[in-house]
C-alpha cells in the first residue's frame, strides 16, 4: 500500500500532483454544475449567498489546470468554520485558511488526481474579485489569450513547484481583477496588460 496523503512530504505531493495545463474542456461547465448542486444540498441549512464558477476553467477557450474552482459566498455573520466542517465531513479536504477565507479540495487521492478535481473557496459575501477577472476575460478574448500565454510560460518552469507558480499567477489575477473593475467604471473598449497598468516588469514579479 502506498502512503496516505498526510504521510507524504511536500516534495512527494508536488511529484504526485504536478501543475499541468490542458486545452479548454466543455465538460468543465457540467462538472461545475455537479459541484454546485452537491454543495447547495450539503449547505442547505447555511446562509449561502452565492455559488460561482471561477478560475481559468470558467474562461472560454483558454488552457487551464484540469481543476474546477468553485467560490462559495456566505453571509457576513455566518460561522465559516462551521460551514467548512460540514464540507469536510462530506469528503472535502481543507487545503488552507486565513482570516475570512478557507480553501478545500476534492479529487486528490494517494494515487494522484481523480477524474474530477475541485477547489472550493469559502468566502464572505462581497470578497469576490475573481468574478471581475472571469467576466472581464470572457468579454475580452484578446486579453484572455495574453493571460493564457502567461500561464503556458509559467507551466513548465514551475510544473513541480506549486509555491513558485502559485505566488505568481494570483498576482496577475488580482491586478486583472482590479483593472477589470476600474475599466467597467471608466471605459467600454478592451485594453491590454499595459493599459491596465501591468508592465513587463510587473509580469515578472
Amino acid at each position: 500500500m502506498g502512503k496516505e496523503l498526510s504521510e507524504m512530504t511536500l516534495e512527494e505531493l508536488w511529484d504526485l500532483f504536478p501543475i499541468f495545463l490542458v486545452q479548454h474542456d466543455e465538460r468543465w461547465s457540467a462538472y461545475y454544475k455537479e459541484a454546485e448542486a452537491a454543495i447547495t444540498d450539503l449547505l442547505a441549512g447555511c446562509p449561502v449567498k452565492r455559488i460561482s464558477h471561477i478560475g481559468s476553467t470558467a474562461i472560454q477557450g483558454i488552457w487551464a489546470k484540469n481543476i474546477v474552482d468553485v467560490m462559495v459566498e456566505i453571509s457576513e455573520n455566518a460561522d465559516m468554520e462551521e460551514v467548512a466542517h460540514i464540507l469536510e465531513r462530506n469528503g472535502f479536504i481543507r487545503m488552507s485558511g486565513e482570516k475570512g477565507r478557507i480553501s478545500l479540495n476534492k479529487g486528490y487521492t494517494k494515487d494522484g488526481f481523480a477524474d474530477k478535481v475541485y477547489h472550493i473557496h469559502l468566502r464572505y459575501t462581497g470578497d469576490n474579485d475573481e468574478l471581475y477577472f472571469r467576466d472581464y476575460l470572457n468579454e475580452h478574448p484578446q486579453i484572455a489569450k495574453e493571460y493564457e500565454a502567461l500561464k503556458l510560460e509559467l507551466w513548465k518552469r514551475y510544473e513541480h513547484d506549486r509555491d513558485g507558480s502559485c505566488l505568481r499567477v494570483p498576482v496577475k489575477v488580482t491586478l486583472i481583477g482590479w483593472g477589470a473593475r476600474y475599466r467597467r467604471r471608466r471605459f467600454s473598449s478592451p485594453g491590454s496588460y499595459r493599459s491596465m497598468g501591468i508592465t513587463p516588469e510587473a509580469r515578472k514579479s
